[in-house]
C-alpha cells in the first residue's frame, strides 16, 4: 500500500505522457475546467491502476492496429497536433500514402498529440460539417506498441508534422526520450538498449537550408496570385512565455525569404507577439500597399481551426462599424484575416481565401520527408539530450 500522493503523481505522468493538450491553444486548456479542483485529503489506497482503464483499452487498441499493419522491422510515426476537420483527415490519410509509397521498407503511422484534439475527432466535431468521425492516439501508444514484445521493431523513426521547432516540437523530443528512458517502468529494458531511435525535425528547423527552401517553393506555387495582389500567410507562433528555442523568428526569416521575390509576400500568426494580422497590415502601409487583393493562406500543416474560423471565418465582432479597437497587445480579437482586411479597405474575401493546408502541397510536405530521409541516412538519435535548433 503507498498513500494516494504517489498515486495521484503516477496519474498525472500518464496524463501529460497522453498528450494532455488543447486542440488550439494547450496554454487555456484550464479554461474548460468549470470547477475548482478538490483537494484529496491523504489516505491509503492501492497503488495499482485497473486493467480497464482507458488506457488500458486504447493501448490495446493501438496495439492491434500496429500487429495487424506490420509488414517490416522498421516504422516511421508521424506527429501531429492534431484536428477534428475532414479537410485535415484527408491531408494526414494523402500523407501517410506519400510516406508509403517513398519509404517502402517502412510501416508509417500517424499520432496526435492534442488530446482534446482527439478526443473531439472521436466525438465528430464537425460531422455536422461532414467531417468522419476518426480515433487517433497519442504518440505514447504508438510507442508502447512499437515496443510490444510481438512487435518490437529494429528502427524507429519519428517525423515531427510541426511547422517550427517551438513548444510542440518539444513535446515530441520529450515522447522519444520517455520512451527510451522507459519513463513507466514497464517496457523492456533490453529491447530499448538496442532498437535504434531515430527523430525527423520540423518544415523549419533551419534558417540556412529549410527557410530558403520553403519560400523558394512558395513562391513558386503563388508567383502568379502575388501579382494580382498580397499572399499573405497565416502562421500558429508561441506566445513569449512558449517562444522554445526562440523559435517564433523562422517566420520572421520566412517573409524576409519570400520578399526577395515579391514585396507582396507577408508571413503573420495568431499568437506570436508583434507579428499578428495588425502588423502584417502595419507592413504593407509601410510598403505603401494602401489597396488591392489580398490572399490569405494558412501556414500551418492542415487547414483546421485556425485557418476556417481565425483566417476565413464571418467574425467581425471587433468592428463597429468605424474602426477596430485592439487589446493590450496589438491584436484585434473576434475579428479573423478575412474581415479585417476587407473592413480595411483591401479585397479581401471568400474568393482570396487559399484555404489549404502545407501538407497538401506535395513540393512543401516533401520537405518534411527530405527531414524524415536525413534522419534515416543520419547517427541514431542521442535521446539524452535534446535534439534542438542551432
Amino acid at each position: 500500500m503507498k498513500k494516494i500522493k504517489n498515486f495521484v503523481l503516477a496519474f498525472a505522468t500518464v496524463c501529460l505522457t497522453a498528450g494532455l493538450a488543447s486542440c488550439e491553444k494547450e496554454k487555456e486548456v484550464e479554461k474548460i475546467v468549470e470547477k475548482p479542483v478538490e483537494v484529496i485529503k491523504e489516505v491509503e489506497v492501492p497503488v495499482e491502476v485497473p486493467q480497464d482503464n482507458n488506457w488500458s483499452r486504447y493501448q490495446s487498441i493501438v496495439t492491434a492496429d500496429v500487429l495487424s499493419q506490420k509488414k517490416h522491422d522498421k516504422a516511421i510515426l508521424l506527429v501531429a497536433f492534431g484536428s477534428t476537420w475532414q479537410q485535415a483527415f484527408n491531408a494526414f490519410d494523402a500523407t501517410i500514402d506519400a510516406y508509403k509509397a517513398a519509404f517502402t521498407d517502412y510501416d508509417v503511422f500517424l499520432s496526435y498529440s492534442s488530446a482534446i484534439c482527439i478526443n473531439r475527432a472521436a466525438a465528430g466535431e464537425n460531422e455536422a460539417d461532414g467531417a468522419e468521425i476518426r480515433n487517433y492516439y497519442a504518440p505514447p501508444f504508438w510507442l508502447n506498441a512499437f515496443a510490444d514484445k510481438e512487435v518490437q521493431y529494429g528502427e524507429i523513426v519519428v517525423q515531427s508534422l510541426q511547422v517550427i521547432p517551438g513548444e510542440e516540437y518539444t513535446r515530441v523530443i520529450n515522447y522519444i526520450k520517455d520512451f527510451a528512458n522507459n519513463a513507466n517502468g514497464d517496457l523492456d529494458d533490453d529491447y530499448l538498449a538496442n532498437v535504434t531511435l531515430k527523430l525527423g525535425v520540423p518544415l523549419l528547423q533551419s534558417k540556412e537550408n529549410d527557410v530558403p527552401l520553403v519560400a523558394k517553393e512558395l513562391n513558386a506555387l503563388y508567383s502568379e496570385k502575388v501579382k494580382e495582389g498580397v499572399v499573405a500567410f497565416m502562421g500558429h507562433g508561441n506566445p513569449d512565455s512558449y517562444d522554445t528555442y526562440k523559435a517564433n523568428v523562422r517566420y520572421t526569416q520566412l517573409e524576409e525569404a519570400l520578399q526577395k521575390y515579391s514585396k507582396y509576400y507577408y508571413v503573420g500568426t495568431v499568437d506570436m507577439m508583434d507579428n499578428f494580422k495588425t502588423n502584417v497590415y502595419a507592413r504593407m502601409q509601410k510598403n505603401g500597399i494602401k489597396s488591392g487583393k489580398v490572399f490569405c493562406h494558412p501556414l500551418m500543416s492542415i487547414d483546421g481551426d485556425h485557418g476556417h474560423n481565425d483566417m476565413a471565418g464571418d467574425d467581425d465582432e471587433n468592428w463597429d462599424g468605424m474602426k477596430f479597437t485592439p487589446n493590450e497587445e496589438g491584436e484585434v480579437e473576434d475579428t479573423s484575416w478575412k474581415m479585417y482586411f476587407h473592413h480595411l479597405g483591401y479585397e479581401c474575401n471568400d474568393d482570396t481565401m487559399i484555404e489549404l493546408g502545407l501538407l497538401e502541397l506535395p513540393t512543401i510536405r516533401q520537405v518534411w520527408m527530405n527531414h524524415t530521409q536525413d534522419a534515416i541516412n543520419g547517427e541514431p538519435l542521442d535521446y539524452y539530450h535534446s535534439k534542438n535548433p542551432e
